[in-house]
């Protein structure tokens, strides 16, 4: 032990005698690398080179979008979810797809109401909200066609997920430049499944975020965080071959890969991937429900089988806000 100790105490000793010899240089390399710091937070004003948003001359339905929440019995997390939303700039109105058997209670209404008139306040924007009721329990309700709407852009969320302003405001951009488009935060996929290569026909297999993370490569935006335009929801509720939603009635599921069949057939393209912070809440649904990707894999093949091809297009393409990365 008390050769561990001089040893120690010998270490001690050799550094700070370093340390004494070598302050300048150390004292120097602190300074360049504080004035390094310092000079890169300048560097943009030193050589002119301005943040800017991409603006042009559009039309006042194309400026801000509507906040399409659907919500079924979490009240605490509707609360949430309507606060938050209703203090981000560029939402234009928040409507509340209501289903359950029993209308909203006054209470809930002032309370909901209250927090959205407290940020239009703020804001000196009025922010319109609207709760839309419907008599019958159904997962079509949630692309029913909505009164009194003013904004081309919809963004479709579950009641259990939070995306920052910011993030949003951004995907608001990507989907502006491509407004047939769905723009959305949560990618799926559709796999062709091998060991059914016996069948006449393809057969598909259901990917989830583990064989996206895994590939870069998806084919659907999940309609629980999504950007598209109000055309779908005609084209869904009135457009759209009645047995698709006859099938989403009858198996409760599915009926955002529905709208991710409609569009895909509408445009034959892929939708967009934003690459953004997403915040789920919740802690159930439908999704955490066992055999949910079967049921899926199943929902896949019966919707391909109506249209009788497979609309759905794979994309390896993500929308990343270069201003917020430096690494993209």
């Amino acid at each position: 032990m008390k050769g561990l100790h001089g040893r120690c105490y010998l270490l001690r000793w050799r550094l700070m005698l370093w340390v004494s010899n070598n302050r300048i240089r150390l004292l120097l390399g602190f300074c360049l690398l504080l004035g390094t710091i310092l000079m890169a937070g300048r560097i943009s004003f030193i050589m002119g080179w301005h943040r800017q948003r991409y603006q042009s001359k559009v039309p006042s339905s194309r400026q801000r979008f509507t906040v399409l929440i659907n919500t079924w019995r979490r009240q605490a997390l509707l609360r949430k979810s309507v606060n938050h939303y209703s203090s981000c700039n560029n939402v234009d109105a928040v409507r509340v797809v209501w289903s359950e058997v029993e209308p909203p209670s006054d209470s809930l209404l002032f309370v909901l109401r209250q927090s959205v008139q407290s940020h239009s306040r703020r804001s000196s924007y009025k922010v319109d909200f609207r709760v839309d009721i419907h008599e019958e329990d159904n997962l079509n309700n949630r692309f029913m066609p909505l009164d009194g709407l003013k904004t081309d852009a919809i963004f479709s969320v579950d009641d259990d997920v939070v995306v920052p302003c910011d993030t949003l405001d951004f995907a608001f951009s990507v989907w502006s430049s491509a407004s047939d488009s769905m723009v959305g935060f949560v990618p799926r996929m559709h796999w062709l499944d091998s060991k059914k290569h016996e069948l006449k026909q393809p057969h598909y297999r259901y990917g989830g975020w583990w064989s996206v993370w895994w590939t870069g490569t998806y084919s659907m935006v999940l309609t629980k965080a999504a950007f598209f335009h109000r055309k779908y929801l005609e084209l869904y509720t009135y457009r759209m071959p009645a047995s698709f939603r006859d099938y989403v009635t009858t198996e409760r599921n599915c009926e955002d890969l529905a709208m991710s069949f409609l569009v895909a057939n509408v445009t034959g393209a892929p939708p967009i991937w934003v690459k953004g912070k997403l915040y789920e809440i919740g802690s159930s649904g439908i999704s955490s429900l066992k055999g949910h990707s079967r049921h899926r894999t199943r929902c896949l093949n019966t919707f391909m089988d109506m249209y009788g091809n497979m609309p759905l297009v794979a994309s390896s393409v993500k929308a990343v806000d270069a201003q917020s990365e430096w690494f993209w």
